[in-house]
């Protein structure tokens, strides 16, 4: 089973076309376990939470993948986790870190920040998109993990993004045989 995380800023699409590709390729997509676990969490989040949320997208990875066809979507990774944590608190827990680079997605996907920001309880930093893009851009090359930048609105990222899962498929069949 192939891999593939959709990174990058907040309001940027990320869940929208997880859902978007796990659709057209039959296939399951795993959605921000953060959002639920902000939302049931009736008070403001610490770093410590941020680890839960961590260990909580990872099981609920791994559950969801039992029912991937050929390619799994994840709405988010722990490179969203740390660079969260690091603004937010200054430091990432060094578990979040190890386990960031154990991660094996074949392709991740950077969200641009040129869609228009749509306002949530759970969004932040609505200024800050170019910022933290930038700083999603530094890490992916750092980790020297495949990826690939996606822009325009939304039928132009959902193209975008099928040619580059199209080229991994192909690829992964051809190393196949």
């Amino acid at each position: 089973m192939l891999k593939v995380a959709i990174t990058g800023p907040e309001s940027t699409g990320k869940s929208t076309l997880s859902e978007q590709l796990a659709a057209h390729y039959d296939t399951v997509w795993v959605p921000e376990y953060a959002r639920t676990y902000i939302e049931e969490l009736g008070r403001p989040y610490t770093l410590q939470d941020l680890e839960a949320i961590a260990k909580g997208q990872l099981a609920l990875e791994q559950r969801i993948a039992q029912q991937a066809n050929r390619v799994l979507f994840a709405d988010t990774d722990l490179l969203v986790i740390k660079i969260w944590s690091e603004h937010a608190f200054g430091q990432c827990p060094d578990w979040i870190l190890l386990q960031l680079k154990r991660q094996d997605y074949n392709l991740y996907l950077l969200m641009g920040v040129d869609l228009p920001w749509e306002p949530d309880p759970q969004r932040e930093h609505p200024h800050l998109r170019q910022y933290f893009y930038d700083w999603y851009k530094r890490e992916l090359e750092a980790l020297q993990v495949p990826f690939v930048e996606i822009a325009g609105q939304h039928d132009s990222r959902l193209e975008q993004a099928k040619r580059q899962v199209d080229a991994l498929l192909l690829q992964h069949r051809q190393n196949k045989t």
